[in-house]
């Protein structure tokens, strides 16, 4: 069976992440991101089989998605569970989404999401900092707006700096933050944080502003790590008895309906 079917007859959950789900589209302007969760079937885990994630874009690999265009990438429960341990941002997303970005869970999806709280440490403080710090240190200006695409460059030639990566650099000190003092992220974003994470994005504060505005929420994150309520790690242990249920549940209901229906998974 090719990845694309394994994981798609075996998903869990799917949900719309990206700028649209931050509040941070402009519109026409963006693509459409979406992540979701499979599981692999009992020969892919016990046996010879290995698939991690599967991926669709709409444009062909090296071709920046613009507006309209499809990006979807599927991970198989093992792996969006060790991402979502070690505190990954983007895996987070999905943790957090509002009802209206949840474009399909089944039951096991449903106590996925409602597991979050098994991965809630101050190890994603430590994640978003890392993220917020390379990014910052990387620089916005129109040259490195050239070197990674050029869609981006003429954000760069028209303000200065790539406004977008600005935007999203800040995002991630303000959400970093807001994990750390509540376990949490609100999608879409909050007021006032969000209006003006939009401003940042046409332009309108200079890129000495944005950076040192980087600077504070470094600053910000570096200081929860030692103060945050968060645990220091997640409980690997309890996480494991969750995975190993989830998994073995999944396969005997598939095996059923595989039955059933004279299929295979």
């Amino acid at each position: 069976m090719n990845t694309a079917d394994l994981a798609q007859q075996n998903i869990i959950l799917r949900g719309l992440v990206g700028s649209t789900v931050h509040g941070l589209a402009l519109e026409g302007q963006d693509d459409r991101d979406e992540m979701g969760v499979f599981i692999e079937p009992q020969e892919y885990v016990l046996g010879l089989g290995h698939v991690e994630q599967w991926t669709f874009r709409t444009q062909p690999d090296g071709v920046r998605s613009g507006h309209g265009d499809l990006d979807l990438t599927v991970y198989a429960l093992r792996k969006y569970a060790r991402l979502a341990s070690s505190g990954n941002p983007t895996i987070l997303l999905l943790f957090h989404l509002p009802a209206s970005a949840v474009l399909y869970a089944n039951d096991w999806g449903h106590r996925l999401l409602d597991s979050r709280d098994l991965f809630v440490s101050r190890q994603a403080g430590r994640a978003f900092l890392g993220y917020l710090r390379a990014q910052r240190q990387r620089g916005m200006g129109s040259e490195r707006a050239r070197r990674h695409g050029k869609p981006r460059a003429d954000l760069g030639e028209q303000y200065g700096y790539d406004t977008k990566y600005a935007m999203h650099m800040l995002r991630l000190g303000y959400q970093g933050v807001e994990f750390l003092e509540t376990g949490r992220l609100t999608l879409p974003m909050p007021e006032p944080v969000r209006y003006h994470l939009m401003v940042v994005r046409t332009g309108k504060i200079s890129e000495n502003h944005v950076l040192t505005e980087a600077g504070e929420l470094e600053r910000r994150l570096e200081d929860l790590l030692d103060t945050s309520p968060l645990p220091a790690s997640p409980d690997r242990a309890a996480i494991d008895r969750f995975l190993i249920e989830m998994q073995e549940q999944w396969w005997v209901w598939t095996r059923d309906r595989d039955d059933q229906t004279g299929g295979t998974s």
